[in-house]
């Protein structure tokens, strides 16, 4: 029995040994495993250069536990817990990826996305067996993509955009990912086939295919067809080709997007059968767009384009060989939005039935061989806010039934043979911003109800037609209006003297017509005119001097009429030649072909001044006599009235700022009387001054002009605005108010006065000497600046406000170059804190205040459509000041010479390398860049490169396409630290 007992015992204390032993065992492995991923951690940490948010601060903490380190996720496992998530995304952090990731054994997801990276891909991450989502977009990484991704069995999602990724796309990425649902390889440069070339290799689950911006050659192969579940499929910019993928397109039922534009791609039966296709996409019950533009597609529109599915919104067929008359059936899609058929071979005439698609904002049906009269029902498309029917032969009168449009911003109707009059119902379009009526057959006067279509913001274009009679008197109100041409007519008449009232005038066209008299001295006053041709004309009398103190002015043609007298070469008149004179033969000046100028004898002179001393000297003395009792009576009076005394609310409102007043008086002192010499700019509702205040301050004074035709209310409206947004922001990169005077016949906000000017100053003017030490680090600064101000507004600012009209004049700069946006004038605030639409759901772009709802060339495309103001407005305008940086070209000067957006001709250059490579080289050149070595000239146009694709993608035609200002900002500071560390390592 004692036996048996201590057997027991043994035994038991056995047991307790081993259990312990083994828990012991399992924890020491335990901890080997996350010690393991801890140290993986360190060593990616050891790889990364530049930190500058303090990202990896809490991963050199002793006290922190891994799991909590920023970035890192656990799993909850109590027995084997791991590291399973590591998301540095927009961390701008500077480096190389470490091979050392591979240790994180069961790692999920891996988000270094955002960030600049360089580098190739680390081989070994295709180890990460457990490895579900890599996103490692939108850095600088290089080289092919690793052969070992194909090993990565558990990946649904793979994003790899926007990189400088090369060589082909692996095989086995894509016929062994059997679970991928989401790829982006988009924006790189990668060659080759798409890689799905037998029946094996099968995405089933495939949802998203991003390729776009790559150099892919070949079909799209026949096995995408197993991808039954597909919903966006993006090719476009490579260079496919083959026939439309039609057989792999109809087995897509959920297919949403399709976007193969600017491609090698031909229609059916050797490129002259379209129906093939559009039949393969009539299962898609879910399909919105369709994007198939610059292919060179050939074969006419079948009818079966109507039975596309009904909520269809966009159709782009533009640049390619499409022939025949546009199908009637077409009117079945009553959901489109926008329909491009320009530049084709589309004859025939415009189909009546186009009105049932009461869904259409913008038409673009220009450079065609359409013919007949343009239809009177396109005046019943009430949404309709672009009409495109320029360059066709069309003929017949100009429909009065346009004048029910009442969001009709573009009429484009020039290039055809349209005869008539000018219906003087368009002026009923009061939000028409441009009119282009040039080279038809039109006559008649210029009604004056078009005439004074103050809405107008970009051009007024009437040239080349058989108008008669006076230029109207109306004519002169358009203080909003960039260009006027109305040559080559027969007009008659004077030059009215109120042209100076066309304060926002930059072109002005009176050639070829039988205008008489002086050219007004007022002509000169107008601050930004850039090009004046009065030539061919019957004008007489002096050229007014004061079109040489004009800074912008860079081409003017007096040719072929009657002035008379001495012309100078000084200021803007110092470029020109004789050709801008000939044909004056009263003329004289220093220019060579020209006659030169008799200097006067002066004894007469003399003769006149000895009367005017002897008597003129006791008229002077009285009359100074009275001028003091005069002044001691005004002093008197402004003693008891100068101050800036305001209307109640405007009390309030000055009060509410907490900013101190000052008195018209001590403005006046400051401007020197708000004199010519201290204007800084000019706009609708008034004019900038820059001045000194008695401490020495200098500042602009922004004095809104209270004795406009415009409305006061809309003038007390924007200046209360603007008071109203610039006391509840507070950051580095938005301005703020010194001071502020409001009083009835007086508005007032006083700013601190940039040295440096406005970015469109340091980008345009030649008289400009600070645009000369612009570098392209500042630039991608001020770009950053501008980002993170307005990433401010949008997601940080205690009440959310949208611009509404970012451009590069409403950027200012300080003294060491920090970029500040201002003029707040139209901005948007937006309560509460549940996002931007409920807010904005309130407030309708097209106000009833009438004001200037953003720029030309910069608003975005929804916002011309009548659509309400939006965060995603101010991204547009932010891509197309990116993209104007850039390439060097206003948005305004592409759209009157190129008749299209800075965004879809910079597309255009995008998709033909020599055209981008010759942007590229020419933007380097404007920042002194072209004579670098070979290695750093490659970084520049990386650069270069960069910042195109981010203004491409800020400005896409869909608003919810377009990243949020947060992730602008986030890219931005990106390239900046970037380029700043590369600065510093080749000391540049």
């Amino acid at each position: 029995m004692m036996c048996f007992l201590k057997l027991t015992m043994f035994l038991f204390f056995f047991l307790v040994v081993v259990h312990t032993h083994s828990r012991v065992l399992v924890k020491e492995h335990i901890d080997i495993g996350l010690v393991n991923d801890k140290n993986s951690l360190v060593s990616f940490m050891s790889c990364i250069i530049s930190d500058p948010e303090n990202t990896l601060t809490s991963w050199k903490s002793n006290v922190v536990h891994v799991c909590d380190w920023s970035g890192v996720k656990c799993n909850n496992a109590s027995n084997n817990r791991r590291i399973i998530e590591l998301d540095l995304s927009g961390r701008s952090l500077t480096g190389t990826i470490s091979p050392s990731l591979a240790n994180l054994s069961l790692l999920q997801i891996l988000d270094l996305s955002r960030n600049h990276l360089t580098g190739h891909i680390p081989r070994e991450l295709g180890y990460l067996l457990h490895l579900q989502e890599p996103s490692l977009s939108w850095n600088f990484l290089q080289r092919n993509i690793p052969l070992e991704f194909g090993s990565l069995h558990n990946m649904y999602y793979l994003d790899l955009g926007s990189n400088q990724l090369e060589g082909e796309i692996p095989p086995s990425l894509l016929c062994n990912g059997t679970s991928l649902s989401y790829i982006d390889l988009s924006n790189n440069s990668l060659v080759g086939k798409i890689p799905l070339n037998n029946d094996k290799c099968v995405l089933k689950e495939l949802k998203f295919l991003l390729l776009w911006s790559n150099k892919l050659v070949g079909q799209v192969p026949l096995a995408l067809s197993n991808s039954t579940k597909l919903k966006w499929l993006d090719l476009e910019s490579n260079m496919l080709s083959g026939e439309l993928p039609s057989k792999i397109i109809c087995n897509f039922p959920q297919l949403q997007y399709l976007y193969l534009s600017y491609n090698n791609f031909v229609s059916h039966d050797g490129n002259t059968n379209l129906e093939p296709f559009f039949a393969s996409l009539m299962n898609s019950s879910n399909f919105q767009e369709l994007e198939l533009a610059g292919n060179g597609l050939g074969g006419k529109l079948p009818r079966i384009i109507g039975n596309l599915p009904s909520g269809m919104q966009h159709l782009h067929l533009q640049e390619n060989l499409i022939h025949g008359a546009i199908p009637p059936q077409i009117s079945s899609l009553v959901n489109l939005t926008l329909l491009k058929l320009s530049s084709n071979r589309i004859n025939g005439t415009i189909p009546q039935s186009l009105c049932k698609i009461v869904r259409l904002e913008r038409i673009y049906l220009s450079n065609n061989y359409l013919s007949g009269e343009i239809p009177s029902t396109l005046g019943d498309i009430k949404h309709l806010g672009l009409l495109d029917l320029s360059k066709n032969r069309l003929s017949g009168s100009i429909p009065d039934s346009f004048s029910k449009l009442p969001q009709l911003r573009r009429l484009l109707l020039y290039d055809n043979k349209l005869s008539g009059t000018i219906p003087p119902s368009l002026g009923k379009c009061v939000n028409l911003e441009i009119l282009d009526l040039s080279h038809n057959m039109i006559t008649g006067k210029i009604p004056s109800e078009v005439a004074a279509l103050s809405s107008l913001k970009l051009y007024l274009n009437l040239s080349n037609n058989e108008l008669q009679g006076p230029l109207p008197l109306e004519l002169t109100k358009m203080d909003m209006v960039l260009a006027i041409d109305v040559s080559m007519n027969n007009l008659s008449g004077r030059i009215p003297p109120q042209i100076k009232n066309c304060v926002a005038l930059e072109y002005l066209n009176l050639s070829g017509n039988s205008l008489e008299g002086p050219l007004p001295y007022s002509v000169g006053q107008l601050p930004y005119i850039q090009s004046l041709d009065v030539s061919s004309n019957q004008l007489n009398g002096p050229i007014p001097e004061s079109l040489q103190l004009c800074s912008y002015l860079k081409t003017l043609n007096f040719s072929f009429n009657k002035f008379s007298g001495n012309v100078s070469n000084k200021g803007a008149f110092s470029s020109l030649t004789a050709e801008s004179f000939l044909g004056n033969y009263n003329l004289c000046g220093p220019f060579k072909g020209m006659k030169q100028c008799h200097r006067k004898n002066s004894y007469h002179l003399v003769l006149l001044l000895v009367p005017m001393l002897l008597f003129g000297t006791p008229m002077i003395c009285m009359c100074r006599n009275s001028m003091i009792i005069k002044s001691k009576v005004r002093k008197k009076q402004r003693a008891v009235s100068d101050g800036c005394d305001a209307e109640d609310e405007e009390k309030d409102e000055t009060k509410e700022l907490g900013y101190p007043r000052i008195s018209y008086r001590q403005l006046r002192e400051a401007t020197g009387g708000f004199s010519g010499s201290s204007l800084i700019g000019s706009g609708r509702f008034g004019r900038v001054y820059k001045g000194v205040l008695l401490d020495n301050t200098r500042v602009a004074v922004k004095v809104l002009d209270t004795t406009t035709t415009t409305k006061d209310d809309e003038i007390s409206w924007s200046f209360r605005r603007e008071c109203r947004i610039l006391k509840k922001i507070r950051h580095r990169n938005l301005i703020r108010i010194i001071m502020i005077c409001s009083k009835k016949e007086l508005k007032a906000i006083v700013l601190p006065l940039m040295p440096n000017g406005s970015l469109e100053r340091n980008l345009y003017d030649p008289n400009n000497e600070l645009s000369k030490k612009l570098s392209v680090i500042q630039m991608i600064k001020i770009c950053s600046d501008v980002a993170e101000g307005m990433c401010y507004l949008h997601h940080c600012s205690p009440v959310k406000v949208v611009h509404c009209d970012l451009k590069p004049s409403n950027i200012l700069l300080d003294d060491d170059f920090t970029a500040l946006v201002s003029d707040f004038g139209i901005s948007r605030l937006l309560k509460g804190d549940n996002g931007v639409n409920s807010a904005c759901n309130s407030i309708s772009f097209s106000s009833t205040h009438g004001l200037l709802c953003g720029s030309v060339g910069y608003i975005a495309p929804e916002y011309g459509m009548g659509k309400h103001a939006s965060t995603e407005g101010d991204v547009y305008s932010y891509g197309v000041t990116l993209l104007e940086i850039v390439t060097g070209r206003r948005p305004t000067d592409v759209l009157i010479h190129e008749g299209s957006s800075l965004h879809d001709w910079v597309k255009r250059q995008y998709t033909q390398p020599h055209k981008l490579e010759s942007i590229v080289e020419q933007a380097l050149q404007r920042f002194s860049l072209s004579c670098v070595s070979s290695h750093r000239n490659k970084i520049w146009e990386d650069v270069m490169l960069e910042l195109i694709e981010l203004g491409l993608l800020c400005t896409q035609q869909n608003p919810s396409t377009r990243p949020t200002m947060l992730d602008v900002a986030q890219e931005m500071g990106r390239l900046k630290d970037h380029i700043n560390n590369f600065s510093r390592e080749t000391k540049i």
